[in-house]
């Protein structure tokens, strides 16, 4: 559990990286020889260019009733934001699709029985170089057994969702797209600029 969190921890702040990937000696950040226009982290001894890219999140808003009318929150066991509320999400693994890795971070949180749906949200957080995206998932149950990153999972209905004790913008912004969308009674895509 410990690894875990500080990936996370870490992943939040990211330092510049200061060691090649490929042989481990000290990068230094600047143009590379192939016209690329921004500094990179680039290693004096094998003249390997390093990019730092954005790291994605994935999760879902499952969802409860004949009209959607819970959303499944989960109530964190880790840092970043240990005992606030969260919608089920992580980074992704390599070798997963987004839905897949969107379905796995559902499952290891929450424990949950559900089915995917559509791409719900895109979130670009800049700041900390990450993008997050949560597609809709209809839940088949309201047994949940939590993973050890999750204190508690019930269902919320929208005006029982704990708004100021939410631990993420990207998740009270996707909620509220939500429940938007809902008194509309269709769905759309969301995109939105995290500042």
């Amino acid at each position: 559990m410990l690894r875990r969190q500080n990936r996370y921890t870490l992943l939040m702040h990211r330092p510049p990286l200061k060691h090649c990937r490929s042989c481990g000696t000290a990068v230094i950040y600047r143009l590379p020889d192939d016209g690329d226009t921004r500094q990179r982290a680039v290693c004096p001894a094998c003249h390997t260019v390093n990019y730092e890219n954005p790291l994605n999140v994935v999760g879902t808003v499952p969802v409860w009733g004949t009209e959607g009318e819970q959303v499944l929150l989960c109530k964190r066991n880790i840092e970043p934001r240990r005992g606030k509320w969260t919608l089920p999400a992580g980074f992704m693994e390599m070798d997963e699709t987004t839905a897949e890795g969107a379905a796995r971070e559902t499952d290891e949180e929450a424990g949950a029985q559900f089915e995917m749906q559509g791409l719900f949200s895109v979130m670009n957080v800049v700041r900390v170089g990450q993008v997050h995206l949560y597609y809709r998932a209809r839940l088949l149950s309201t047994e949940f057994k939590p993973g050890y990153e999750t204190m508690e999972a019930r269902l919320f209905t929208e005006a029982e969702i704990p708004w100021d004790e939410l631990a993420f913008k990207t998740v009270k912004e996707t909620l509220e797209y939500y429940f938007a969308d809902r008194r509309k009674g269709s769905f759309g895509m969301h995109v939105a600029d995290i500042a």
